[in-house]
């Protein structure tokens, strides 16, 4: 009997136990003007779910409050730090819809960018959601002058920037891995006229002398690999440039002849007459 006792009485403390542990308790709200307080109390400590339980019904029933933008912007960022970027997208667009003389609507600009950024991929997936996040962190940069969160969003801009940089040459890269020279040249030439500030920017210059010898344009690939060895010598792009040199000297003057169709890519194309023309299917 007192095995079974002690056995019983056992369960209860570890239930206890794993209840203090694991179970948060919810704040009673007496009213809505308490709402706010303690949600914000909730989110400082860290208990964003709750915090979120709280916000949900009141910004939806409490449009007439004064601090209701406030409180859309605090799940807003409630939504983010538990990392549910759609949601928060949801809270950060109606703020700034809804409310735009807010002073918290400015502040939602950047976190709209923010949930977009959580959304998107890395550079080997699709990039729409970078996009749509770099065009919000550069509207908020055009209108936020001053704004404590200005540098932040300069710094994300170049990291979207450097992301959709990197997706252009990794996939001139793997066409010239391909040999298929013509579009590798093309995706390398984007990086350079439209992404100088980023660093695909040297790889890009690298990549694009290595495809211009591989088409017979051997002199001009030699001459920007030494420029580029001379213009960062001591660097880690520099000392890259010259191994690359040193390989591309020993290439054939005529190019990579083994490349698709088995001529130089400049050659005149003889045309067939025997043939009817065939629509071109990509």
């Amino acid at each position: 009997m007192f095995a079974r006792l002690r056995t019983a009485l056992a369960v209860a403390v570890l239930a206890v136990g794993v209840a203090g542990c694991g179970a948060a308790v919810v704040p009673q709200i007496h009213n809505d003007a308490d709402r706010f307080n303690v949600a914000r109390r909730l989110y400082d400590k860290g208990d964003y779910a709750i915090a979120i339980d709280i916000l949900n019904p009141y910004v939806t029933t409490g449009n007439g409050q004064a601090d209701i933008d406030r409180a859309i912007y605090l799940l807003g960022m409630s939504y983010l730090n538990q990392k549910e970027w759609a949601s928060a997208e949801t809270q950060f667009s109606r703020l700034i819809r809804d409310y735009p003389e807010s002073d918290s609507a400015q502040s939602a600009s950047f976190r709209l960018a923010e949930s977009y950024f959580g959304q998107a991929k890395g550079p080997d997936f699709d990039q729409e959601f970078t996009l749509k996040a770099l065009r919000q962190w550069q509207d908020f940069a055009t209108a936020a002058d001053g704004h404590w969160l200005l540098p932040s969003a300069k710094e994300r801009i170049l990291g979207c920037r450097t992301r959709l940089a990197t997706k252009l040459y990794r996939t001139g890269d793997l066409y010239l891995k391909l040999k298929d020279y013509r579009p590798a040249k093309r995706y390398f030439q984007n990086v350079i006229d439209e992404y100088a500030d980023t660093a695909p920017y040297g790889d890009a210059l690298i990549g694009m002398a290595l495809a211009q010898a591989r088409v017979g344009e051997k002199a001009k690939a030699l001459a920007a690999l030494a420029d580029l060895q001379k213009q960062f010598a001591g660097k880690p792009l520099g000392d890259k440039a010259a191994l690359w040199h040193a390989r591309v000297t020993k290439w054939p003057d005529a190019g990579d002849l083994a490349r698709r169709a088995h001529k130089p890519i400049e050659a005149p194309v003889t045309p067939v007459q025997t043939q009817q023309p065939q629509s071109f299917n990509p």
